[in-house]
C-alpha cells in the first residue's frame, strides 16, 4: 500500500480560499474554517444583491419617470397606459434616461401618450 499525499493540491486550495478571503477582518481571513463559513456566506450575499440590483434600478427608473411625466402633466399609471395604447415599445430604463437627458423628447412622448389615451 503506498500513501496518497495531498500536500501540493491541498495547499493550492489553501492559498486560493485565503486569497478571496483577504481584507476580511481578524480571523475571518486567517482560519480556513471561519474563511470558508465567510466565503460562502459572501457568495450567498452577492447572489441575492445581484436580484436586488436589479429590483432597486427598476424602481429607480419609475421614480425617474414619475417625476418627468408630473412635470408634463400625467402621473406615471396614465402615461404608460397612453405609452402601450400608442404602441410605443419603449422600456422603462431608455425612459428614465430620456426623462433626465432629453426633457424635451420626453415631453412629446407625453404628449403623444396623453392623446392615445383620449382616443
Amino acid at each position: 500500500m503506498v500513501r496518497v499525499h495531498s500536500g501540493v493540491a491541498r495547499h493550492k486550495r489553501v492559498k486560493r480560499l485565503l486569497k478571496r478571503a483577504k481584507g476580511y477582518r481578524g480571523a475571518r481571513s486567517k482560519n480556513l474554517r471561519m474563511v470558508k463559513d465567510t466565503l460562502l456566506r459572501a457568495g450567498a450575499y452577492a447572489y441575492a444583491h445581484r436580484r436586488q440590483k436589479r429590483r432597486n434600478l427598476r424602481k429607480l427608473w419609475i421614480v425617474r419617470i414619475n417625476a418627468g411625466a408630473r412635470a408634463a402633466g400625467l402621473n406615471y399609471s396614465d402615461f404608460m397606459d397612453g405609452l402601450r395604447k400608442a404602441e410605443i415599445g419603449l422600456d422603462r430604463k431608455s425612459l428614465a434616461e430620456m426623462a433626465i437627458q432629453e426633457p424635451e423628447a420626453f415631453a412629446g412622448l407625453v404628449e403623444k401618450a396623453k392623446s392615445a389615451r383620449g382616443a
